[in-house]
């Protein structure tokens, strides 16, 4: 099993280079080559997802991205840091939070992400997303074709 990973700031300046590094650790994986725009796009909904929650949430911990390239499949792993504590750690309060909304509505941003993760789900078919203390994590696999046998 090999392994890269990506670290990057909350910036979505970061996402287009996350995109293009997932898509060559993807292609040399060998998965194939007509699913590659799929592995760009989802990896990009994905970080993008990651990047909005960060700035939401006032995490300043990096984007975390693994890139695994297994025996039979290539997944990829896109971790932000906005667990329940990070949030609620990180969340404006009272006269604050007046001096500190965004620009959109909480229920904007939550229907943002949710187009994100439903995006993701019409571009991959293995997919889970899960939540813990450390935060969320988004998981995607794709099958590789298998290495051909020389004579």
């Amino acid at each position: 099993m090999a392994i890269v990973e990506l670290r990057f700031s909350a910036l979505p300046e970061h996402v287009r280079t996350a995109r293009l590094v997932a898509a060559a650790v993807a292609r040399r994986a060998g998965v194939d080559e007509a699913v590659l725009d799929e592995v760009r796009l989802a990896v990009g909904e994905a970080c993008s997802r990651a990047v909005g929650l960060h700035v939401l949430h006032g995490v300043e911990s990096p984007v975390r991205v693994a890139l695994i390239e297994e025996e039979k499949k290539f997944s990829i792993e896109v971790g932000d840091g906005t667990s329940t504590a990070a949030a609620s750690s990180h969340g404006a309060s009272g006269a604050d939070s007046a001096s500190r909304a965004p620009a959109t509505s909480p229920d904007d941003d939550e229907a943002e992400s949710d187009m994100g993760l439903a995006v993701i789900s019409g571009l991959v078919d293995d997919v889970e997303v899960t939540a813990d203390d450390d935060g969320g994590l988004i998981r995607m696999s794709w099958p590789v074709a298998p290495e051909p046998v020389l004579p």
